[in-house]
């Protein structure tokens, strides 16, 4: 059952909850019988009244003590507390909607709960004094409505009422059959990490506007709307339809004032639908991207999600419920990154609390990165779209950052970004230097438009998109290198959130290039290089990118054979650290690789070795080493990861979850590395079944992408290569590695051909 989780008993928590979602709209669906919550969120409901100024008056002056402090004194502790100056505000914060509360009466048996990802559809079953219910919950992407029904087998048996609540500040509207709520979120917040008398408040006329709309529609019986709510009495079936939207009209403007606009745009939304076509429209929809790939492995388990999850932490095998976790995780990118929408931040589109953790912002040195590795490696490339406009606004605020922090031409983006599109090294003054520092956030962002490319191969996009955005990024970092008279420098530099330990004991986190940033930067000039061959375009920034990549420190291998992580062979803070950083070059890069570089794969080995030697890895952290394993051809170890994953950190609905803390990215990547150990097409030779771990004996896969416009259907049997497929989109010659044999294809645009039979 690798497309369906299902379960006996209600979700006893909101993590539990099943989502659902359309990008703009998202719900947590409950399942209770008499007193059933889905909890509502908008992508664009967040704190905050507009962008905020960036108020550092001696950016370019304190960047020079950093650079002396680090070049002439070689003191990294001074450097790394310099650069508190250059911080500008915290961001805002993620907020809840509402709650659609629905009470009835009744205690439900024989029931049942389900998420089919197929479909995008949350069924509840249950029997209530001999009377079978079924409830169905769904956001619509082509009707942008969330549709809840409730059918009877006996007429005349649905009774029930039906509410809003809202943690925020709002007020009833009811008019026309229509029953709704209006208010504000807070115009300002303090992030959940800080202190404050006062963290949520709220302005009269100021803030994100929200507004929330229901309409009840009964077949017999009766429906009242009120002030209270809606009570619908003696019905046989009910379909409510709810729309929201928000007072946001951009992260560049403040937000509208009055949210009864918002609220009429709600009702202009319920009252433009066709609800006998609402069904077949969502799941046309649904179908047409879900279907586009998928993962089987192993037998099919028909047993209840929570049941599977307790069976392999108690150390049971269950390779179907792998595949399910990557099935889910193509679902749960659908649900909240369409076009037209916000992009997926640290909980995609789902969040309980005003204050959540980290902002539920735009995480940028690994988590929002992470979000979107599955996007074009399974066909996802719609979803990809809300990721390249997040971008696009970072660059148009980060060029300001640049000129104002640092006295550079192109654009910067820090560690953390929000809404109104923050890029500045974020914290007033208050924040570690580790995490905050971190000015190549958005070069590694933009190794994702050329990824973009490749996959798709879509000229247009490179052009009138990705390339402008590149050459930003290339100019920000050639303003920034520094020549110390051997190399040129990028300073300041960091290993992400990874302090250093000198041998006075003393900890710091800024330095000269950290191997992270070389990495990301020879990458970078690599693919502006790649795209303007592309377009047949030649500059003087292209001119002067070829000429700096030679002059960047080399990656280098400590005597004892791992890669450094900073310029000095430090010792780390915490050996056993989340980030694998200075791995970048093995993955998400591509410049490490068994066959080519092999000094520098059993180097990388080595640091992993080391890195995950008695760790406990966290979710997000642990989809990553699943890469990083493939890639180093470990299946075994990258099983283990997967098997230790499941066993301790998911809600029973497959969500990643670490005590009380709910991170999407973990679900993304794990969708984005397990075909690693499938696919592999980032050398010039696409690879199938590279790493393919023996727990996995049997099974297939359809429509995994390989750069170079490819997909690949592919099927094997006791761990051997049975039957594989390719499609092109557009023609070329190939190299392929077909579990061990190679050959050499060239294919027509459109073009399918069977490799193996």
């Amino acid at each position: 059952m690798s497309h369906l989780l299902w379960f006996r008993t209600p979700a006893p928590d909101w993590f539990e909850a099943l989502p659902l979602g359309n990008g703009h709209l998202g719900a947590k669906v409950f399942g209770r019988v008499a007193d059933e919550r889905i909890a509502l969120n908008l992508d664009d409901v967040w704190s905050g009244d507009g962008p905020r100024s960036l108020e550092v008056s001696d950016g370019p002056a304190v960047l020079a003590d950093v650079r002396r402090l680090l070049l002439a004194e070689g003191d990294r502790p001074a450097a790394t507390e310099r650069t508190r100056a250059l911080q500008g505000p915290l961001v805002e914060s993620y907020q809840p909607l509402a709650d659609l509360v629905i009470r009835s009466a009744g205690v439900g048996a024989d029931y049942r709960r389900s998420l089919d990802l197929r479909t995008g559809i949350v069924a509840v079953e249950y029997s209530v004094d001999g009377v079978r219910f079924r409830r169905e919950t769904y956001v619509s992407t082509p009707d942008q409505v969330m549709v809840w029904t409730i059918t009877a087998d006996r007429p005349g048996a649905v009774d029930l009422e039906l509410a809003l609540e809202s943690q925020h500040p709002v007020r009833v509207e009811v008019a026309d059959g229509m029953y709704g709520v209006v208010g504000h979120a807070p115009s300002d917040l303090t992030i959940e990490y800080r202190q404050s008398p006062d963290p949520i408040r709220y302005e009269e006329g100021r803030g994100i506007g929200l507004g929330v709309a229901l309409r009840a529609l009964a077949d017999g019986g009766t429906v009242n709307p009120s002030a209270s709510g809606v009570a619908v009495r003696g019905a046989d079936s009910v379909t409510v339809l709810l729309s929201a939207a928000s007072t946001f009209a951009g992260w560049s403007v403040p937000p509208g004032r009055d949210p009864m606009v918002a609220l009429r745009s709600a009702v202009e939304a319920l009252d433009s639908v066709a609800v006998e076509k609402l069904r077949d429209r969502h799941v046309e929809d649904h179908v047409a991207l879900y279907d586009r790939a998928s993962l089987e492995l192993g037998v099919p388990v028909d047993l209840p999600t929570d049941e599977r999850i307790e069976a392999v932490a108690a150390g049971g095998n269950d390779p179907d419920l792998v595949a399910l976790t990557f099935n889910l995780g193509r679902y749960l990118l659908m649900a909240s990154s369409r076009p037209g929408t916000q992009a997926a931040n640290l909980q995609g589109i789902w969040n309980q609390d005003r204050r959540p953790m980290w902002a539920s912002d735009w995480t940028n040195n690994i988590n929002t990165q992470m979000n979107y590795w599955p996007a074009d490696l399974t066909g996802l490339h719609e979803c990809f779209d809300p990721l390249t406009e997040l971008l696009e606004g970072l660059a148009s605020s980060g060029a300001e950052t640049a000129r104002i922090l640092y006295d550079a031409p192109g654009w910067v983006s820090h560690h953390n970004a929000d809404l109104w599109r923050a890029t500045w090294p974020v914290g007033a003054g208050g924040d570690d230097p580790v995490w905050s520092m971190c000015a190549t956030c958005g070069v590694w962002l933009t190794a994702h438009l050329m990824e973009h490319y490749r996959f798709t191969m879509d000229v247009d996009f490179l052009r009138d998109r990705a390339y402008p955005l590149l050459s930003g990024a290339a100019e920000f970092v050639l303003a920034m290198l520094v020549d110390d008279g051997e190399q040129l420098q990028f300073i300041p530099s960091t290993a992400p959130e990874h302090h250093f330990v000198l041998p006075s004991g003393s900890k710091a986190s800024v330095d000269l290039t950290s191997t992270y940033d070389i990495w990301l930067i020879r990458e970078l000039f690599a693919n502006l290089i790649e795209a303007s061959a592309v377009l047949g375009l030649s500059s003087d920034l292209v001119d002067r990118v070829a000429a700096a990549r030679d002059r960047l420190p080399s990656v280098r291998v400590t005597p004892d054979g791992r890669l450094y992580e900073w310029p000095t062979d430090w010792q780390p803070s915490e050996p056993q650290h989340r980030h694998q950083s200075h791995l970048y070059g093995l993955y998400p890069g591509a410049e490490i690789d068994p066959a080519r570089t092999p000094e520098w794969a059993a180097a990388a080995r080595a640091s992993l070795d080391l890195r995950t030697d008695g760790a406990v890895n966290g979710g997000w952290t642990a989809a990553w080493l699943v890469a990083l394993w493939a890639r180093l051809f470990e299946p075994s170890k990258a099983a283990a990861v997967i098997q230790d994953y499941l066993s301790r950190l998911v809600s029973d609905n497959l969500l990643h979850r670490d005590g009380d803390i709910f991170q999407i990215d973990a679900n993304f990547g794990m969708t984005g590395c397990i075909p690693e150990l499938l696919l592999q097409s980032h050398t010039d030779v696409v690879r199938l079944l590279p790493a393919l771990p023996s727990d996995w004996p049997d099974g297939s896969f359809r429509g995994l992408r390989a750069r170079g416009g490819l997909s690949f259907d592919v099927t094997w049997r006791d761990g051997v290569l049975t039957d594989a497929v390719v499609h092109a989109s557009h023609a070329g010659t190939h190299h392929l590695d077909l579990g061990g044999t190679r050959t050499t294809v060239t294919l027509a645009a459109g073009e399918h051909r069977r490799l193996v039979r």
